[in-house]
């Protein structure tokens, strides 16, 4: 938790009680079913929680905003921004039917009231929203095609966690894409790599 409280001090009580929660439910759940790896359950706070809060230090959910959780896993990053930004509304989706029924019992352990979890696959989602968030789910390419129908022209922003080299993916997107590393705001080693990428649609 203390990691949270260096690059975020200003959490209310509700977030600090939510998040201090996710520890023993993360590892509650884990040991039923394989939401992250067994080594990095000890990482959690840093590695799944403050990893998908990097969104937040690019972006400020508005009230009303709806964002879409593409292939969200053990509820990142959805369940996490969903916390920082409890006036905006989240729909976390993934084609794994026992990770999302953790996922709605989590959201329902922490009392969050602005998310919702569905087993579905993306290209079955209806509905437009202001923003489309992923952690290492696909490609670039991939996404933009499973959420097509999703995106409101102009307005709609795909975000993407992602690591490593991604000069081939983001070739034809150059114009429109933002890369941010990740490393600018958090010090932490595991941080080096990664980046949010931005694709205005």
């Amino acid at each position: 938790m203390n990691i949270l409280y260096k690059y975020f001090p200003n959490l209310s009580e509700q977030q600090k009680q939510q998040f201090a929660q996710l520890s023993e439910l993360y590892k509650f759940w884990n040991q039923r079913i394989n939401l992250i790896s067994r080594k990095d359950i000890e990482h959690l706070y840093e590695r799944h929680i403050l990893h998908s809060l990097s969104i937040f230090k690019v972006i400020h959910f508005k009230a009303k905003d709806r964002i879409l959780d593409v292939g969200t896993g053990g509820g990142f990053p959805g369940i996490p921004l969903a916390i920082m930004a409890p006036e905006a509304n989240f729909l976390l989706i993934d084609s794994i039917g026992k990770k999302i029924r953790v996922v709605q019992e989590i959201i329902k352990a922490i009392q969050l009231t602005n998310v919702e979890a569905k087993q579905i696959n993306a290209k079955d989602v209806a509905g437009k929203y202001e923003y489309i968030v992923s952690r290492a789910v696909c490609t670039i390419e991939e996404m933009t095609r499973l959420t097509k129908n999703n995106t409101i022209a102009q307005t709609t922003k795909l975000v993407m966690l992602k690591g490593g080299d991604l000069t081939s993916e983001i070739k034809y997107y150059e114009n429109n894409c933002q890369i941010i590393s990740i490393s600018n705001f958090f010090d932490e080693t595991f941080f080096k790599t990664k980046k949010i990428v931005i694709l205005h649609v």
